[in-house]
């Protein structure tokens, strides 16, 4: 698949250059207007002039300081959008994410329409929890809801061994899906992201059934664990563990530069809990990626964890993604110099005015350090109901930035 804007440029002049869409791009893009050989030509000569753009994300998550800040949005690819409600509204989610040609649309749409500095697969991170046997749907205006019951040591004992997981025969959408988007970030300029959800993350979904307030069950099984009447929970959360971080691999594999992993829940846990139960788990999968493959950067985001940020400064990611409810000056502070970081602007920010947009983008950069020195993110997802035009004004003053001083 070739950008819209681009296949004109190629038919009127006969060349195969990409095209990477622009912050002047028509926000959102309904439809595609013809180029003429100058301005087709002025979109061929600003991609090259933009080079350093194709991997500008990765060099920002290895800690590298780049020429701008870069930026993209956790649920860029989301139901904010209508093109994208044009899917959702009429196509349950797994049809949508397991169903490589609509998947693939729908990571591109946003990125078309606002040229963030990376396309993430749509998908979710429930998405490799068959591959243990363990089964799941997305039901419309309820969320997640897991049939296959995990509650005790049997129940884990259960599952399918790890060691057997074939992801290419469990999950063959991915490959399909992931090895298109590199091509279509290779000719937008652009970095694959890929995501996974974190072991404690799974496991509690899987365990409550559904979204829980409590998670009094998965709590359950912490305290048992922890008692010593039941080893349920970390027998999981190892197996979970081993999955997720094969799963970071064969993304890498299939195309993902980077790989995002996502501790859902880590509002559920206690500093102590995190330390006893979650960061371990996490710790395993994000080291069996890093072991592998050593130059793909992870980033690690615990929504909710922002009480326990000292603890994230060991969790061998390479950079650490920070939630709306902590000061980004105090979480450079707490984690320290030399831990890259990303966030973390409030994602309700984007109900606001263009003049209160870009004033929250300025003052993000401004307390990472400045423009280069982080990878900036919103908190959390970009919600349902976010007004279009506000994520590309977003999008868009973070790369005019220039620093306080400019």
């Amino acid at each position: 698949m070739i950008f819209p804007r681009a296949l004109l440029s190629i038919a009127l002049l006969a060349t195969s250059s990409a095209f990477a869409p622009t912050s002047s791009q028509p926000r959102p893009v309904a439809s595609c207007t013809i180029q003429s050989t100058t301005e087709a030509a002025a979109t061929v000569e600003e991609v090259a002039s933009n080079a350093g753009d194709r991997d500008i994300l990765i060099r920002a998550a290895r800690g590298e300081e780049v020429d701008r800040t870069p930026v993209w949005l956790m649920r860029q690819a989301g139901r904010y959008m209508s093109a994208f409600r044009q899917y959702s509204d009429k196509y349950p989610f797994r049809e949508r994410s397991e169903t490589p040609s609509m998947a693939i649309e729908l990571s591109l749409q946003c990125h078309r329409a606002y040229g963030m500095d990376g396309i993430i697969m749509f998908s979710d991170i429930l998405t490799p929890l068959p591959t243990l046997g363990i089964e799941f749907d997305v039901v419309k205006g309820i969320g997640p809801v897991i049939s296959t019951e995990v509650r005790n040591d049997e129940d884990v004992a259960k599952l399918a061994d790890v060691a057997d997981v074939d992801f290419d025969k469990t999950l063959p959408f991915i490959r399909e899906i992931l090895g298109t988007l590199s091509k279509e970030a290779e000719e937008a300029n652009t970095s694959l992201i890929g995501f996974v959800g974190a072991p404690f993350t799974l496991a509690s979904y899987t365990i409550e059934g559904k979204s829980s307030k409590h998670c009094l069950r998965t709590k359950k099984m912490m305290m048992a664990d922890d008692d010593g009447s039941s080893k349920a929970m970390t027998a999981f959360l190892d197996k979970l563990a081993t999955m997720i971080g094969n799963y970071g691999c064969h993304q890498i594999e299939c195309g993902a530069q980077v790989v995002q992993v996502f501790e859902s829940w880590a509002h559920q846990l206690s500093p102590k809990l995190f330390e006893q139960f979650g960061k371990p788990a996490a710790q395993k999968a994000i080291k069996i990626i890093k072991d592998k493959y050593p130059d793909v950067p992870v980033i690690y985001f615990a929504n909710g964890g922002s009480s326990y940020l000292e603890l994230q400064r060991d969790m061998g990611a390479d950079m650490i993604a920070v939630d709306w409810s902590v000061d980004l000056a105090e979480a450079r502070k707490i984690l320290g110099p030399d831990i890259p970081i990303s966030g973390n602007i409030d994602p309700t920010i984007l109900f606001g005015t263009k003049e209160q947009i870009e004033e929250a983008v300025r003052e993000c950069i401004d307390k990472a350090g400045g423009p280069g020195k982080h990878l900036l993110n919103l908190g959390h997802g970009v919600m349902q109901g976010t007004p279009e035009e506000a994520v590309g004004w977003l999008v868009d003053e973070c790369k005019r930035y220039k620093g306080k001083d400019a």
